[in-house]
């Protein structure tokens, strides 16, 4: 059973992107990738040698800066609010 379900994914672009639809907001996305890289990050606690696993996370943390940046640049108090939503950059 995936631990992403499509409701979760519908809940996460509801609440930070507007609507279930609006999947290409850079906010959507950026939660919908904080959401998996939190996952992850917990798969790896456990399983130290999974390289293939770590390799996918680092690039999908590098997927997540370039978006941050790219709002931060357009949309400074979007970007400010969504880090604070999110906890990101303590």
């Amino acid at each position: 059973m995936p631990y992403l379900t499509t409701e979760k994914k519908a809940t996460i672009f509801t609440t930070y992107g507007g609507k279930a639809t609006n999947t290409g907001s850079i906010e959507g996305q950026v939660a919908l990738l904080t959401e998996r890289i939190n996952h992850i990050s917990g798969h790896l606690k456990g399983n130290k040698k999974d390289f293939s696993s770590q390799r996918g996370l680092m690039m999908m943390v590098g997927k997540r800066k370039r978006l941050l940046t790219y709002l931060s640049k357009h949309d400074l108090t979007g970007y400010r609010a969504l880090i604070e939503k999110l906890g990101l950059r303590k």
